[in-house]
């Protein structure tokens, strides 16, 4: 496995693997890998000849500092398991190498941005097409390969190279879950038992064949944080927060 932080290097690289007719798979994360990430990785693996994951902790798509500076760094694990799965790049650049340009340019949406998420996140969903924007442009990646976990930030992707008439194909896999039917995620790290106890019971109740109101109580009474709770493109959204973390699902309706 090759290990690039350049960009410069890393896109010299990939339009010279392009050029040899190579398909490039791409997962882009931002690091703290679960068994979600890795399931992206080998559905990449089996579908395109390289395998490019990047690991960048984004900090356009953070509203919350605070959020930002707890986001969990695990670097060195998360290569190991990389190497383990037969990536062949990882991409780990700076903050400073992705946004050369001191964030001056970045790529906005009029529409979508405004629901589910953006309404409590301003700004996040600007940041996410920003820099995959960018990362397109460095991976030269033909497929990219995405949980539905963030289903709107893949719906926004989607949306974002049909626009810009980018020849890249945004492919969402299954959200996968923990025994108890907690969809991974990497802020699952940062809760505390209780807490973990208290997410997969907002997994269970998320999946209740009952109106919003009645979800939504639910969560209140079991003192879950109810940030937002919607159905739309024939799924059920929710956000909520459990021990300060903030944790978004959404089942098919």
């Amino acid at each position: 496995m090759k290990q690039l932080t350049s960009p410069q290097e890393l896109q010299t690289l990939t339009l010279s693997l392009k050029q040899q007719g190579r398909v490039i798979g791409f997962v882009p994360t931002m690091g703290a890998l679960h068994s979600g990430h890795l399931s992206l990785v080998r559905e990449a693996r089996k579908k395109t000849d390289i395998v490019i994951v990047s690991i960048f902790v984004n900090p356009t798509q953070f509203n919350n500092p605070e959020d930002f500076n707890k986001y969990p760094n695990t670097l060195d694990a998360d290569l190991e398991l990389l190497l383990k799965e037969h990536v062949d790049i990882a991409f780990t650049p700076t903050s400073t190498a992705i946004y050369a340009d001191g964030k001056k340019y970045s790529v906005g949406e009029t529409t979508h941005h405004k629901e589910l998420c953006g309404k409590t996140r301003p700004g996040h969903f600007n940041g996410v097409l920003s820099v995959v924007l960018k990362l397109l442009q460095l991976t030269q990646a033909h497929k990219v390969f995405m949980g539905e976990k963030d289903y709107q930030q893949l719906h926004l992707l989607r949306e974002m190279v049909s626009a810009f008439f980018i020849p890249t194909e945004i492919i969402g896999c299954a959200t996968v879950r923990d025994d108890k039917g907690l969809a991974l995620s990497s802020r699952n790290q940062r809760l505390s038992k209780n807490g973990l106890e208290s997410a997969q019971l907002f997994a269970k109740i998320l999946k209740e064949n009952s109106s919003l109101e009645k979800i939504s109580e639910l969560l209140k009474n079991n003192n879950i944080q109810v940030d937002y709770l919607e159905q739309n493109y024939g799924r059920r959204f929710a956000a909520v927060v459990i021990d300060d973390v903030r944790l978004i699902d959404n089942v098919s309706l």
